[in-house]
């Protein structure tokens, strides 16, 4: 999986490094490293980071079932019902 973190927005937190250390580190006190294809062993790891970012800076192409591509109707399922 690929991986993109957007190294502007990141504000050095760790949760990322915290939940995921084999795909992201901290260097100092603000610089991440990272490993931008990431295993697929990693997938769930990776899908926590993802979503533990305070200022969400980390992108992924498939990070699980919960990422649903652009046009379905994933967002819709909000408990309202669609227009017949």
């Amino acid at each position: 999986m690929r991986l993109v973190v957007d190294l502007n927005r990141c504000q050095g937190y760790a949760q990322c490094a915290f939940l995921a250390p084999d795909v992201f580190a901290m260097h100092g006190d603000e610089g991440l490293l990272y490993d931008p294809e990431a295993e697929e062993a990693q997938r769930e790891r990776v899908a926590q980071a993802v979503a533990a970012c305070p200022v969400q800076a980390i992108l992924t192409d498939e990070v699980g079932p919960a990422a649903a591509p652009a046009g379905t109707d994933a967002g819709a399922r909000g408990g309202e019902a669609p227009d017949a």
